[in-house]
């Protein structure tokens, strides 16, 4: 992105954490949308087979979390690596494989080669190097950056224009009334559930969604996440899917924050290849 930012003046922790292992409700099943019950893999551990530009629906999986799911035993320190932790930072396991994060949920999500994570299992020691909280477009003050490192600004498409708007490429845009799970939380801690993304289901469920992919850059509509999430009419927030399909009525794949502000500062541009492979 051709964008003027204080990246300079940001400061690098090392965080650690754990691959978390899975965990299930004692009460077993669950209802979807529709009031069926089921019974699925869902958030924690690794999870093998879906990387970024694969589709974030469509799986048997109830809140789908692609590759780590990362946290630390700690209350405390596991708030530093949720708070501290950025999209598109490094991560590094014990045996010296790298990838990097796509975003936040309970854990800390982070997407890695499938041989790397064919060799991670429950209990690994895990390695963030976290930069970017405190990152500003420093040409564009009515905009804020959350959860997003200075190396994913600079790989965006885009920047800022000769009209003085920010220029976003994203790969689809979210009606409002979309937004469902994670609205009212802090916009630097886990991430937003979209409902209406729940491939295969029937018609007045669905928001034209079901095509998206992890990784996807996206533009909320009518959504303020400058303090918490929230809805507030001619604002934007850009987000990225994190994490995948989910059968619980008002969740779905999810965008974690990335940059909020007025509608009329942004120029939005839909790209079917907007998605954070570019940092790859």
């Amino acid at each position: 992105m051709r964008a003027e930012t204080n990246a300079a003046r940001l400061v690098t922790q090392i965080l650690t954490g754990e691959v978390w292992p899975p965990l299930a409700d004692r009460n077993g099943p669950r209802p979807d949308a529709d009031g069926r019950a089921f019974l699925l893999p869902g958030m924690g551990g690794v999870t093998l087979g879906v990387h970024c530009g694969d589709p974030a629906t469509g799986y048997a999986a109830d809140h789908l979390e692609p590759g780590l799911s990362i946290r630390h035993r700690d209350p405390g320190a596991n708030m530093a690596l949720q708070f501290l932790t950025c999209v598109g930072n490094t991560v590094r396991t014990a045996s010296g494989a790298e990838g990097f994060v796509i975003g936040q949920h309970a854990y800390v999500l982070a997407d890695l080669p499938e041989e790397a994570l064919a060799e991670v299992t429950v209990g690994d020691p895990v390695t963030v190097v976290a930069r970017g909280q405190g990152l500003r477009l420093t040409d564009h003050p009515a905009l804020t950056v959350k959860n997003c490192s200075p190396e994913l600004v600079e790989r965006m498409p885009g920047g800022t224009r000769a009209d003085g708007r920010l220029e976003v490429h994203v790969a689809a845009t979210v009606p409002a009334e979309a937004v469902g799970a994670g609205a009212g939380m802090a916009s630097e801690f886990a991430n937003t559930d979209l409902m209406g993304a729940y491939a295969g289901l029937s018609p007045d469920l669905s928001l034209g969604l079901e095509g998206l992919r992890i990784g996807d850059f996206v533009a909320i509509e009518d959504a303020d996440h400058r303090f918490g999430r929230g809805y507030r009419s001619g604002y934007v927030t850009i987000g990225v899917i994190s994490t995948g399909h989910c059968m619980l009525h008002g969740h779905g794949p999810g965008p974690s924050s990335l940059i909020t502000g007025p509608a009329e500062a942004f120029h939005i541009v839909r790209s079917p290849d907007a998605n954070l492979e570019v940092i790859r």
